[in-house]
């Protein structure tokens, strides 16, 4: 994981340097760009890494977490996760990264990616977090995460008009709709369980902003439970006013996934992880630091996907956090709560047993 962020330095003939690394590498007088590399401590050799992944077309997505097993982005707009043989599109997400990553990309080489599979699903339109795994090995327990409803998921989602209510919950059963290929009806007798829940914010020039808790992970969920409350959501062309031929606000879709958190599957900790939102929010005329009296949104801009650490020995040094703490050399020593105290415990209690038996002798 990263201990210390670094910079690329744009020195006068345009070539790149890295900045703000520890002091043996810094680099003084030169102008730089901050959170374009990332020093990644592996075993004490350090490894620059780019925190974002890079497509053939030159196009940079986001990084928002990584860990051994998991890699999150922060999924554009305008790109559909489909399987890599579908042909009817030039957006095809998981394509597009798969080829970066056979091309030898600097993003996936630095990491030694070779495999790359999301484990749950964005509509094409809808932005924001999107999780894939890195190893054939992670795809099921992460699977089962999503399966078994382990994984919190908040959404913030632009509507039209104004719900006539501060929260409820949507529980209309889903399903794929027989007339129409690729969009979703409400089923009470043949449809899927699914289970929304909803939050208003604020109102602004005719639109709403709501907060959206998905218990359930059906297809267009959020969408169409939106819909059948009355307030859909903004640019939706399958069950908005956008679909009607009505008035719409520029040409985004009102919906982003900003949270997820759960508990890695492997070692039990928990993983949060949050989507920057503010530019978002422009794009609606929404804001996040809102007026005193308004509700807010439970989301903040997400924590540096790479924390920053002061060298060892520096004064307010903050430690790694300890599901880093493992590995031989100097990390060794690095034990975990309670094992200097145990150990201790253990010294002092061996240290009595031969003063005993030295006074018995």
């Amino acid at each position: 994981m990263a201990k210390v962020l670094a910079a690329r330095a744009l020195s006068g003939n345009g070539q790149g340097a890295l900045l703000q690394g520890p002091p043996e590498r810094r680099l003084r007088g030169e102008e730089f760009r901050r959170d374009s590399w990332a020093w990644i401590d592996q075993g004490g050799a350090d490894v620059a890494k780019t925190n974002y992944i890079e497509l053939g077309d030159g196009e940079q997505i986001p990084i928002l977490y990584e860990d051994r097993s998991v890699l999150a982005i922060d999924k554009p707009p305008g790109w559909m996760l489909v399987p890599v043989s579908w042909q009817k599109t030039d957006r095809n997400l998981h394509a597009a990264i798969l080829s970066s990553i056979e091309e030898r990309a600097f993003w996936a080489r630095c990491r030694n990616i070779k495999f790359l599979r999301h484990v749950h699903r964005l509509d094409a339109e809808t932005s924001g977090i999107l999780l894939f795994v890195k190893s054939i090995g992670a795809i099921r327990p992460y699977t089962h995460l999503f399966e078994s409803r382990e994984v919190e998921k908040r959404y913030l989602v632009v509507v039209e008009g104004k719900p006539n209510r501060e929260e409820w919950t949507c529980r209309h059963p889903l399903m794929a709709d027989p007339h129409q290929i690729g969009r979703v009806r409400v089923d009470s007798r043949d449809g899927k369980p699914a289970i929304t829940r909803f939050r208003f914010i604020d109102q602004l020039n005719g639109v709403s902003l709501l907060e959206a808790f998905p218990v359930t992970g059906r297809t267009h969920q959020i969408r169409v439970h939106a819909a059948e409350s009355g307030c859909p959501v903004v640019g939706d062309p399958l069950y908005g006013r956008r679909a009607e031929g009505g008035a719409k606000v520029g040409d985004a879709m009102g919906l982003r996934s900003v949270f997820l958190s759960y508990k890695n599957p492997f070692d039990r900790q928990v993983v949060k992880i949050k989507a920057p939102s503010r530019e978002w929010l422009k794009t609606f005329g929404f804001r996040e630091d809102k007026p005193q009296g308004a509700a807010s949104p439970t989301v903040e801009p997400p924590a540096t996907p790479f924390p920053r650490a002061k060298p060892q020995g520096a004064a307010g040094a903050v430690p790694a956090p300890e599901r880093w703490r493992s590995g031989g050399g100097a990390t060794a020593n690095r034990l975990k709560p309670g094992r200097a105290e145990g150990g201790a415990r253990v010294a002092k209690a061996d240290h009595a047993e031969r003063a005993t038996k030295k006074r018995v002798r």
